[in-house]
């Protein structure tokens, strides 16, 4: 199995590049996501993970992230190689998206005409004026 999931903040505005053989979009982006643990007396670390999104999602990507922004994504790693002009290989690991997700809390003064939660991972708000309820447990189907 090769599954990726991390959640981390752009290091620059994705990259948009097609493909010359059918002129397929492809955005390229780096992700920080910071380690888990910091050893005492140093500062947090973080690993610069690469990203690639193709067609719709690469065109999702290039347009609604931004640099600094944090983001969830889900994929898998790939690696590849290539012969320079030079003849000298190259190699590349990288983390293919399949799914990307908005992780940013909504800020205070934000007053975008976007109608979703960016909020990744969270459950709707009872008393927001939805349909969504939490009823007792007699009424449950099972």
């Amino acid at each position: 199995m090769n599954k990726v999931i991390l959640m981390g903040r752009l290091t620059r505005d994705p990259e948009v590049r097609y493909t010359q053989t059918n002129n397929t979009l492809v955005a390229s982006f780096s992700l920080a996501v910071n380690r888990r643990f910091v050893r005492q007396g140093e500062e947090r670390q973080a690993d610069f993970i690469n990203i690639v999104a193709w067609s719709k999602l690469g065109e999702f990507c290039s347009k609604y992230f931004k640099k600094g922004q944090q983001v969830g994504i889900i994929g898998r790693i790939q690696t590849r190689n290539w012969d320079d002009d030079q003849g000298q290989k190259h190699y590349v690991t990288e983390v293919v998206a399949e799914e990307a997700y908005f992780a940013d809390s909504k800020r205070d003064g934000d007053s975008g005409s976007a109608s979703f939660d960016a909020t990744f991972g969270t459950m709707p708000n009872a008393n927001s004026g939805s349909d969504f309820e939490i009823s007792s447990g007699d009424d449950l189907p099972f």
